[in-house]
């Protein structure tokens, strides 16, 4: 139990940063590109209590966390509105609304890894041991969070992606997925299939960054 209070605190930063962020560049790169739904909403912020889902953000991770020992950690949070008829460009339009909350996981994960550099390169004090392992969740998370969400799977960022690229007929068949996005994903999840499509792009995505750092 001490050890996952352990988790739980060293955790909660990273990840708060890394679900709100992501959310509120949504609702930012929206209202950029024509639809003001998330702003007008109170959604283009940096509270995390406006992104939080009581069951995707508290009650999934907290239970996984629970059985699994803290470590395996998964959840989600609410859905930032998107009225992608509102967008200047619907079909182009959504391509960069969708990527942008994957690329603020990529600037985070790299802000996190420069944090961790820091930590262990410094004369160690009192918070080289802390920050070391925040920074070191805040690359995993916001690295998973990335690439989980680019997977070519509605309604995942890379399902609309995905829907945005394809010609128009082809998109529109792509789109229909949507409904059942998070039953497949749920399946994959339990199934392990999820880890063997994520592990390997995982394990690329922190190669690259340990290269880059020197770690």
């Amino acid at each position: 139990m001490e050890s996952l209070i352990q988790t739980i605190a060293i955790s909660a930063l990273p990840v708060i940063l890394a679900i709100t962020l992501h959310e509120a560049a949504h609702g930012y790169v929206a209202r950029h590109y024509g639809d003001p739904t998330a702003f007008l909403a109170g959604r283009i912020t940096l509270n995390p209590l406006r992104h939080i889902d009581p069951v995707g953000t508290i009650l999934i991770p907290g239970m996984i966390l629970l059985f699994s020992g803290g470590s395996f950690l998964f959840g989600y949070a609410k859905p930032v509105p998107v009225d992608f008829s509102r967008l200047r460009h619907p079909k182009r339009d959504m391509l960069w609304v969708a990527a942008a909350g994957p690329g603020v996981n990529l600037l985070m994960a790299l802000a996190w890894a420069a944090m961790l550099k820091l930590a262990v390169t410094a004369p160690e004090n009192l918070y080289s041991l802390p920050l070391a392992e925040m920074s070191r969740v805040g690359v995993m998370i916001n690295c998973a969070l990335m690439v989980l969400n680019l997977l070519p799977l509605p309604p995942l960022d890379g399902g609309r992606i995905a829907v945005s690229l394809l010609p128009h007929e082809l998109a529109w068949k792509f789109a229909q997925l949507e409904r059942w996005g998070f039953p497949i994903l749920l399946v994959l999840l339990f199934t392990g299939i999820l880890d063997a499509i994520m592990n390997p792009l995982l394990g690329t995505a922190m190669r690259i960054i340990r290269v880059i750092f020197s770690f």
